[in-house]
């Protein structure tokens, strides 16, 4: 399945746009056992998730495909160290002997001082078989340039959807491809925005109305509801192995599996945007 479950709302309340409460842990048992019964089999969540490393452990993954995420690593702390005692910390507590993908969450520290430091804790971790593929998580495919002048890496997830196709533009896209690189799509859904109703949508987003015009009509023009049709999109790009959905309740996991995303929609031009203000959910703090 090229699925993959993303567990942000299992350790805490998430979102910007809308912020939803942490899932209950009886509700986040219950989406983990049935997304397994559906034949789900990999997992995405962070050390910075709040508890949701623990709660999956809880729950148990030891028969899932787990990635997990690096935060910021401190300044003043021997990199190395800091990293295998974090990555060792999250076996634990996710009770597995091994993850599927351990990903920086901020790549650009490979530019700095503590840089090559960083790539060899993680390369040794690898080499340890404690990780089976080594990664980033970016925010836009500029960063891919540095990143990838440091050393190589296994995996890269990125933002791809509707509204953003930077990835594929830029030429990352069959650039990763090339190289063997495993490209994970996220925010497939824009932290929920593409799936809002105009009612729904605050109002500081009502600055981009043309585009979302264009996108009532190319919803209207698939046939598909905007989740199906969002999904269908992202899961057609062939150098896309996983996308990751973020769920808020059981009901929405099963939502989401049941879609029908068979029928690939006809993406129109008009849905592009490279506006960061827009795509990057850190910039909607500033909008007013």
């Amino acid at each position: 399945m090229k699925l993959a479950l993303g567990t942000a709302q299992f350790g805490q309340a998430y979102g910007i746009a809308s912020p939803q409460p942490q899932i209950a842990f009886w509700e986040a048992e219950a989406i983990v056992k049935y997304a397994a019964g559906q034949g789900m089999t990999m997992v995405d969540t962070a050390m910075g998730y709040g508890d949701s490393e623990a709660r999956l452990g809880k729950i148990g993954v030891i028969e899932w495909q787990v990635i997990t995420k690096l935060p910021e690593v401190p300044a003043g702390v021997i990199a190395t160290d800091w990293i295998t005692n974090s990555a060792k910390s999250s076996l634990r507590k996710l009770k597995i002997n091994s993850l599927y993908g351990l990903l920086l969450h901020r790549p650009d520290q490979l530019l700095g001082h503590q840089g090559p430091e960083i790539y060899s804790a993680l390369h040794r971790l690898k080499v340890e078989g404690l990780v089976e593929k080594i990664g980033v998580s970016i925010y836009q495919p500029s960063e891919l340039e540095d990143v990838f002048s440091v050393g190589h890496f296994d995996l890269v997830q990125s933002p791809i959807s509707a509204f953003d196709r930077r990835l594929i533009t830029s030429g990352w896209l069959d650039r990763l491809a090339d190289r063997g690189v495993e490209i994970h799509a996220r925010s497939v859904f824009l932290q929920g925005l593409l799936l809002m109703s105009n009612e729904q949508r605050p109002s500081k987003f009502d600055r981009w109305c043309g585009l979302w015009d264009s996108y009532n009509t190319w919803i209207e023009d698939c046939g598909l509801s905007p989740l199906e049709a969002c999904l269908a999109y992202v899961s057609a790009i062939p150098e896309v192995q996983k996308v990751v959905v973020g769920v808020n309740s059981l009901s929405h996991i099963k939502e989401i599996l049941q879609a029908r995303i068979s029928d690939v929609p006809l993406w129109s031009e008009s849905l592009a945007t490279d506006d960061e203000e827009l795509l990057n959910p850190l910039s909607w703090l500033k909008l007013s």
